[in-house]
């Protein structure tokens, strides 16, 4: 460790905090749903996934190894690389988590690197194939895997609880559901507190300080572990509202299936050392779920920003990432600069999210009314009786508009006979 610079200091401090960001940016991939059936209080539901994202971080290195040995080339790389990355993966997680919406962290992470490397060493830096198919194939395919299998299971839910008792099926599911939340965050510990283990022990090879080909020092794993979890711990309260909230109406039955999904996803994507965005499976599950229960629906304009923003993640955080190189490849003042910058912004970002604030206390409030298209049809395909809680079961036809009727007023009694 006699290499270990200021520069390389600098960089795995930077590492850390993206690795907070996060963990604040990733809780609604196991809570919310838990969160929005009220399966658990939000407080609890985010201390519950901290810990489990901790105890995940311990459990592979797989991923860890894809992105510190598959992705670029281990040679040539700067520390100063590392550090132009780390910022634009950390810009786009704060500026997403401002709207509230559930971008990947682990393609923002992905896309800086991606970046940064082109800007310092040229596109052969970058390995293609990894890139291909341990990157953007599992981008693609996770939430359309997760989705499908939990609408199927979402259905299936809903047929074999058809002569269940309403309230002990309820209670049941959201025991269920907070078992199934728990595998979430450990598989979001094992999956993502990996990415910052993996970027942190490149720095590491590119400064010196560890031979190349080597697996993260325990050290490394700790300090991800523990950096997600609190993250974690704070909840990342404004995407916690979109997911759980604003894309789809869950009852326990469906967040069940959602994050039994999910985590199945997620666990089998690590095991095999994909580098999968668990938001992608959560999300996808989530809307799945959405479409799985007669007559729920997905509000598809939520969706749609956040499809939007899925798209942009990679190659947002790979032009901030080159342009942050740029400036970082002028000499220390340079590196300061970028710095400054990252710190500037991010104190910016956090003032302004100050102006309306969401925390634990209004983090169920509906983000936004159903749309059109979603009123029509949950009119024209009502859910079954007993699905909906208390509050929501209203006659559904009662928004199909037609003409007024004046109300009739109750026949006089006969006159008494003289």
């Amino acid at each position: 460790m006699e290499n270990f610079s200021l520069i390389l200091a600098i960089v795995v401090v930077t590492a850390l905090a993206f690795d907070f960001t996060n963990g604040f940016h990733d809780t609604a991939n196991a809570m919310a749903t838990t969160i929005s059936t009220g399966a658990l209080k939000p407080k609890v539901a985010v201390a519950m996934s901290a810990v489990l994202n901790l105890v995940g971080a311990f459990l592979s290195v797989e991923v860890a190894n894809t992105i510190s040995k598959g992705l670029v080339d281990e040679t040539g790389i700067r520390p100063e690389v590392i550090f132009a990355a780390l910022v634009g993966a950390i810009l786009w997680n704060l500026l997403t988590w401002l709207v509230g919406l559930p971008s990947s962290s682990s393609h923002a992470l992905m896309g800086g690197l991606i970046g940064a490397t082109i800007a310092s060493a040229g596109t052969g830096a970058v390995h293609g194939d990894a890139l291909v198919t341990k990157v953007l194939i599992p981008a693609i395919a996770a939430p359309i895997v997760a989705g499908v299998a939990a609408m199927l299971a979402t259905r299936l839910s809903y047929t074999l609880g058809k002569k269940a008792d309403g309230k002990a099926a309820a209670k049941g599911y959201r025991t269920g559901q907070i078992a199934s939340a728990g595998l979430v965050s450990l598989a979001h510990g094992t999956n993502d507190a990996q990415k910052t283990m993996g970027i942190i022990t490149l720095a590491l090879v590119a400064g010196g300080a560890v031979a190349p080909d080597s697996d993260p020092p325990t050290w490394v794993i700790l300090s991800a572990g523990l950096a997600i979890a609190l993250g974690t711990y704070l909840g990342g309260w404004r995407i916690i509202r979109t997911m759980g909230k604003g894309l789809t109406d869950l009852q326990p039955q469906q967040g069940f299936a959602a994050q039994t999904s999910a985590a199945t996803v997620i666990l089998a994507s690590s095991h095999l050392g994909f580098s999968l965005s668990t938001t992608h499976s959560v999300s996808g599950s989530v809307m799945g779920a959405g479409l799985g229960r007669k007559g729920g629906v997905v509000r598809w304009s939520t969706a749609t920003r956040m499809f939007v923003a899925w798209g942009l993640t990679l190659p947002a955080a790979a032009l901030v990432g080159a342009l942050a190189e740029s400036v970082t490849d002028l000499g220390d003042w340079g590196t300061a600069v970028v710095a400054v910058f990252l710190i500037a912004s991010s104190a910016a970002i956090w003032k302004i999210s100050r102006r309306e604030v969401v925390d634990a206390s209004n983090v169920n409030a509906t983000e936004e009314p159903a749309g059109v298209i979603t009123t029509a049809i949950a009119v024209v395909n009502p859910p079954p009786t007993g699905t909906l809680p208390e509050e929501q079961e209203t006659d559904l036809t009662a928004t199909i508009p037609g003409p007024a009727v004046e109300p009739v007023a109750p026949a006089a009694p006969p006159a008494a006979a003289v």
